[in-house]
């Protein structure tokens, strides 16, 4: 298959104007739409609906688009592989991350990622729900959790603190714990089948089981919660801190920190060579976040 037929494609795709794909690859209107045609006899389908005044791709095209980005890709990746070629990210990458996490800090993030590569398209799925980056077709996840599946890559991108919170009104009511084991005397917020919190002071480690009129599956949700008053939970500090630095929200229990061994990480099918859109947005989002991230910092500097 010919492979400026599949670069012209994807432009198509973007441009939705085949004059304007090929002006792109330096084609002329004819030669493109000549390529157009060849494309589509190799395949035996229609690709693209043509209008006098635009063009749009077939359920086919659609179908086929995935697909014709991922052979570039990997031609894209085999060229950089011996030096040879552009290795610059193009194509559409298929993302999918943690739905608050997404939200606060990797959408703002997409903003100049998509400024440095301005030949490549973003999906974004945020969900909660871990899902199966191959059968669902992603090329990279973000996950705070632990990788569970061997034919996986993790690379931790950056820290993910977690400390116990509380809010002022909370504390003004019923008191500040000293010990881990007076939380067995407060309302507690969990998530969903967490509610065993490990604490640990110098080489001791130990486990409290809370309890709390309160539970949900979203992270923002329990952050609200606390906020409002309805007890005391574990937060990540990168869902936290502006609650924290604000004043609406204090550190409980700050000499017992929790006992946790979770981080933020970009996770992709192994493969013997990374694509290059997929590599520079790994690179990106390391230097982007770094080992001590923003949010980090600005507690760092508020609290001393």
């Amino acid at each position: 298959m010919n492979i400026q037929h599949l670069e012209l494609f994807v432009r198509i795709s973007s441009t939705l104007n085949i004059s304007t794909a090929g002006a792109e690859l330096g084609l002329s209107p004819a030669v493109a739409s000549s390529h157009v045609n060849k494309l589509e006899e190799k395949l035996g389908v229609r690709l693209i609906h043509r209008t006098t005044r635009k063009v749009s791709l077939t359920e086919e095209g659609q179908a086929f688009l995935h697909h014709a980005e991922d052979v570039l890709s990997s031609v894209e990746a085999a060229k950089a592989s011996v030096g040879a070629g552009s290795s610059s990210p193009m194509g559409t990458l298929r993302i999918a991350a943690p739905a608050s996490f997404g939200r606060m800090h990797l959408v703002p993030a997409l903003a100049q990622f998509m400024q440095n590569f301005p030949h490549l398209k973003i999906d974004l799925k945020l969900s909660d729900t871990i899902v199966d980056l191959v059968e669902g077709g992603f090329d990279i996840a973000i996950r705070n959790s632990e990788l569970k599946d061997s034919s996986l890559i993790a690379r931790k991108l950056t820290t993910d603190k977690r400390i116990l919170c509380a809010s002022p009104k909370y504390i003004a009511e019923f008191g500040m714990p000293e010990t881990p084991y007076d939380l067995k005397n407060h309302n507690c917020i969990t998530l969903m089948g967490l509610d065993n919190w490990t604490f640990q002071q110098k080489k001791e480690t130990f486990t409290i089981k809370v309890k709390g009129n309160f539970r949900t599956d979203n992270g923002e949700a329990i952050r609200d919660g606390c906020v409002k008053g309805l007890g005391i939970t574990v937060n990540s500090t990168w869902s936290a801190y502006k609650q924290l630095l604000n004043g609406e929200l204090v550190e409980v229990l700050p000499d017992y920190p929790l006992l946790s061994q979770t981080a933020i990480w970009a996770v992709y099918p192994s493969s013997r060579q990374l694509a290059p859109k997929v590599r520079a947005f790994i690179d990106y989002l390391t230097e982007h976040f770094n080992e001590k991230p923003y949010w980090d910092q600005d507690l760092e500097s508020f609290f001393h």
